[in-house]
């Protein structure tokens, strides 16, 4: 058994691990999935979350509390109410307030995420703002497509066979089109990338 508060900000641990045993929750380390950072699941009327073991601090923290929110709203709801409904929001606001202090976060990942908590989304990955304050943290620095100027020609690092060409901001996401089909796909800003040449 692992120790949770070896992947918490330190002073959030005590909060998290009351929360954990008052769910009798079975939290396990996961290899890095691309689609999602965490997730909850309920296998014989026991509760399981898996956490990406390579989020910093602060992702695994926020990723944890809202597995353990999906956790609480089950516990009262089962399947009664949507995954990320108001139950599941009201959840979460609830919990992350806790830790809405400068003792527990740095003031840049408080302000963006005190935003995001008016009306959370079903991933702080699809708060691009949030994302990106918290990538700042990240241990390992990766090459990412916000940071390449349009009409760069890059590959995604789980698709190294195709190429794209950067283009246009559309709203949060970048259209770019795949040079062989010329068809076009919306990225994340974040999306990880390889640059290969400019256009």
């Amino acid at each position: 058994m692992f120790s949770i508060c070896l992947f918490l900000p330190k002073k959030t641990c005590q909060l998290i691990n009351h929360w954990i045993s008052e769910l009798n929750v079975d939290v396990k380390l996961s290899k890095p999935r691309k689609t999602k950072f965490g997730d909850f699941k309920v296998i014989n009327n026991k509760f399981y979350i898996t956490i990406n073991d390579n989020l910093n601090k602060y992702s695994f923290l926020i990723t944890l509390t809202h597995e353990l929110a999906h956790a609480f709203v089950y516990s009262k709801h089962q399947n009664n109410v949507k995954p990320h409904g108001r139950e599941w929001k009201q959840t979460f606001k609830l919990m992350m307030i806790n830790f809405l202090t400068p003792n527990h976060l740095p003031n840049d990942i408080l302000n963006s995420l005190s935003k995001h908590l008016i009306n959370p989304t079903y991933s702080s990955f699809s708060d691009v703002e949030l994302a990106k304050v918290l990538r700042n943290y990240n241990y390992k620095k990766t090459l990412v497509l916000d940071e390449l100027d349009e009409r760069s020609i890059f590959k995604t690092l789980d698709n190294v066979n195709k190429l794209y060409l950067k283009g246009k901001k559309r709203r949060k996401y970048y259209e770019c089109i795949e040079q062989k089909s010329c068809a076009k796909y919306l990225f994340h800003p974040l999306t990880e990338v390889t640059f290969v040449k400019k256009q």
